[in-house]
């Protein structure tokens, strides 16, 4: 579901989720099918009148893992001025990432990585020609970023438990 304002970001919108049509079989753009069936539009109209009460939660969750990462081996996600996030994902960056990921399963907490292989070496891209080494960046980062739990739900004392035990794992490696 896309809410905005903005008519222009709108017709974009609709055009992208018609297969890229803004008239029937004729494409401007690659699209999809990206309308909803009425069982998922009723749902997210009841779930919609939380979701500023959620991206705050999820906010006040971020706050609390950038405090607890400062000065630490942590690299949290960094937002640029006058740019807001709604920290739908909490993805540090980390050394030893796999190794940090099953130490914190070992403790019981859930974790994720949504980036394990850069764009340009994804098999929908292998038209444009790019090789591994050509993005030396991306495909470092898609090794060490970890998404770590930031839903709303979560309490400030999950969210310490969280963030101390990424600590520790770095801690018994000194």
């Amino acid at each position: 579901m896309v809410i905005t304002r903005e008519k222009t970001l709108a017709e974009k919108i609709k055009i992208l989720r018609q297969h890229g049509a803004n008239r029937r079989y004729f494409y401007q753009v690659i699209g999809g099918n990206f309308r909803l069936d009425a069982i998922q539009a009723a749902i997210l109209t009841v779930k919609l009148k939380y979701l500023d009460e959620w991206n705050e939660k999820r906010g006040q969750n971020a706050a609390l893992y950038d405090k607890m990462f400062a000065d630490s081996p942590v690299t949290a996600p960094k937002i640029a001025p006058n740019n807001i996030s709604i920290y739908h994902q909490y993805t540090v960056r980390v050394s030893e990432r796999d190794k940090l990921q099953s130490f914190l399963a070992e403790n019981e907490i859930s974790s994720a990585v949504f980036y394990p292989k850069p764009l340009h070496l994804q098999n929908c891209f292998k038209q444009l020609g790019y090789r591994k080494g050509d993005l030396p960046v991306a495909e470092g980062l898609c090794g060490s970023v970890l998404s770590l739990p930031v839903y709303p739900e979560l309490s400030a004392e999950q969210i310490e438990y969280v963030a101390r035990t990424v600590l520790k794992f770095y801690e018994k490696g000194k």
